[in-house]
């Protein structure tokens, strides 16, 4: 019998503890072929994303993959994440959390998988560049004006 991951175990524990704690759980992520994502909020092949329970729907952590719906810029989208993937997941707030090594994403290990059809889900990525994440109130409008400045309280706009 081969040896089962803590990954995927730990991902649910640090979860668990920042939604008990009060703060706002995000992962960053390793993007390849395996995961589906937003390419447009991918940076040097890394995305950070707020899994929160008012971020998401459907959220689900299995042993194997991640994956829930969540906004973007106002579209829903399907996310997916393998567990490999995954680099890093913390609360936004205190940065406390736990990292890990991907030396072999997905991706590399098995065939690429088909997109799920009927994609809706979206979050509040931030480029892996910048090492805060961002709120939903940070993601740029679609008229291409200045998204809000970082700091301070975030808030929700309403999307009609």
């Amino acid at each position: 019998m081969s040896d089962i991951s803590t990954k995927p175990y730990l991902l649910r524990a640090i979860y668990e503890w920042c939604t008990d704690s009060g703060y706002t759980p995000h992962i960053a992520v390793k993007v390849d072929a395996a995961t589906t994502v937003p390419m447009e909020y991918v940076r040097k092949g890394e995305i950070v994303l707020n899994i929160s329970y008012g971020a998401t729907s459907g959220l689900k952590m299995d042993n194997d993959a991640i994956h829930f719906r969540a906004r973007f810029n106002g579209v829903s989208r399907e996310i997916y994440i393998p567990v490999q993937n995954v680099l890093a997941i913390y609360a936004n707030e205190n940065g406390q959390g736990m990292a890990f090594e991907v030396n072999q994403t997905a991706a590399e290990m098995a065939p690429p998988r088909e997109p799920a059809e009927n994609v809706s889900a979206a979050l509040a990525p931030v480029p892996a560049a910048e090492t805060r994440p961002a709120e939903l109130s940070h993601v740029p409008d679609d008229d291409g004006t200045e998204p809000p400045k970082k700091g301070g309280r975030p808030t929700l706009t309403r999307v009609k």
